[in-house]
């Protein structure tokens, strides 16, 4: 798409490719960034060609080098001068957890392709996606404690559910950057690949999704993956999963899914994310800011 200025979006065969395009500041993050960011999932959302949708950054050297601390760059960075009495106002929040809750509630599946530096921001904004790969070139800073502050974009919730309480501790509180084989020991990332194989693995995965399974099935499963956890009892996840099963099972996509697997042929889904997902969803309440 051509209206934006600090991302690219392309889509080719069910694949949306989102770019970090600042090339020249190592793809620092802005608002403007955050808010085209946000934009372009609202596209890859609603249309039901996208299955699966790539991050990675421009050029070589970073991912994303955190947030542009330069003036006028369009990220909400307070100053000394900014303060507000009330800390429920609304100029509070934070812009990197603005972008990572719209990247949580994503319907389609989200793939990192972590190209190169990806510092504060850079790390934070990975966390709410679902699988993440990275070169031999990346790495990693959860830097926040060396610049007097703390880790934003809800990562302390992301965090510690991705690598565990231990590991989150450690990386966090020592703000040091780490390379790619760390945040693979780590648990961060699944794969690490060498520059040139980085996209074309990541193009592999999300492939695999895009050809083989069902739109509504995966979105589905995303969702219950992401939020069911949260439930105080396995009870309240057997809701949702009897739920899932029973209206699933009965819908076209199920009925294509057995016939595809008994004529050993490729599955054609009919079923879309757009209009078909059942009547229950989404089943939690989105909290807002008070």
């Amino acid at each position: 798409m051509s209206d934006f200025t600090q991302i690219r979006l392309d889509i080719d065969e069910g694949v949306a490719t989102i770019t970090l395009h600042r090339p020249e500041k190592m793809n620092a993050y802005t608002g403007i960034m955050g808010q085209e960011i946000n934009a372009a999932l609202d596209h890859t959302d609603a249309n039901d060609d996208v299955r699966a949708v790539i991050f990675t950054g421009a050029g070589e050297r970073a991912f994303c080098a955190g947030a542009d601390l330069t003036p006028d760059d369009g990220k909400h960075v307070f100053s000394s001068g900014d303060a507000v009495a009330d800390l429920s106002d609304p100029r509070v929040r934070d812009g990197g957890g603005l972008l990572t809750l719209r990247l949580y509630q994503s319907k389609k599946p989200l793939i990192g392709a972590i190209n190169g530096a990806a510092v504060g921001v850079g790390v934070t904004m990975q966390l709410p996606m679902d699988i993440r790969l990275a070169s031999t070139k990346a790495r990693f800073g959860l830097v926040f404690a060396r610049r007097g502050i703390v880790p934003e974009a809800a990562s302390s919730w992301f965090l510690p559910r991705i690598v565990g309480l231990p590991q989150a501790l450690e990386w966090c509180m020592t703000g040091r950057i780490f390379d790619a084989q760390e945040a693979l020991r780590g648990g961060l990332v699944r794969s690490v690949h060498e520059p040139e194989d980085l996209l074309p693995a990541a193009n592999a995965l999300a492939r695999e999704i895009a050809d083989n399974t069902s739109a509504v099935s995966v979105a589905m499963t995303r969702a219950m993956l992401w939020h069911n956890p949260q439930f105080d009892h396995p009870m309240q996840a057997h809701h949702i999963d009897s739920r899932a099963i029973y209206t699933l099972s009965r819908g076209p996509d199920a009925t294509e899914g057995v016939a595809s697997f008994l004529e050993k042929r490729a599955p054609r889904y009919p079923a879309r994310v757009s209009s078909d997902m059942p009547s229950f969803y989404p089943w939690w309440e989105e909290p807002g800011w008070e």
